[in-house]
């Protein structure tokens, strides 16, 4: 017989905030945020802990914008979890990086993936079953599957639970 599942994961897929293309940089890998990044960053910090949704684990991009993301909202909404960091939301397509969920411990309800476009927008797209999705700088969206292991997840299996922007938060 069957088991019925009743487990729900929620995938977090928060864009790194608005960056300086005017600031001393090396290349784009080591571009920082702007003061409007760092605002919104702060923003969307307090909102994911006011809503009382901080995920379990944050797999966020190598890169300094996105470093700098997690690190002014996770300070600003003194978010408590476990972090780790990979190129592969840098340097890798939308498989790969799925695969990088689909590798994590089941103990985690909630993963967030901090990371770059299009590859967020492809993510969120896919695992939904299409549409037209679009995910301005530090916009976080939440995808349910009705799943008990992360290698579960598929392309089509998701649902939005919602998008945000900052600038919607924001005076």
């Amino acid at each position: 017989m069957k088991q019925i599942n009743n487990s729900t994961k929620h995938l977090l897929v928060y864009r790194h905030a608005k960056s300086d293309w005017n600031a001393d940089y090396k290349d784009d890998f080591y571009r920082p945020l702007s003061t409007r990044g760092r605002k919104s960053a702060e923003v969307m910090g307090k909102l994911l802990s006011k809503s009382k949704q901080v995920p379990d684990l944050i797999i966020t991009s190598a890169a300094v914008r996105a470093k700098e993301t997690l690190k002014i909202s996770k300070k600003t909404g003194n978010w408590k979890c476990k972090i780790k960091e990979s190129d592969v939301l840098y340097f890798q397509g939308v498989n790969t990086i799925l695969n990088l969920v689909k590798d994590c411990p089941n103990k985690h309800s909630s993963i967030m993936l901090i990371g770059h476009e299009p590859k967020l927008t492809q993510i969120v797209s896919s695992l939904i079953g299409g549409g037209d999705v679009r995910l301005p700088t530090a916009s976080m969206a939440r995808i349910d599957f009705f799943i008990n292991d992360w290698v579960d997840i598929k392309q089509g299996f998701g649902t939005l639970r919602w998008l945000l922007q900052p600038s919607f938060f924001m005076e």
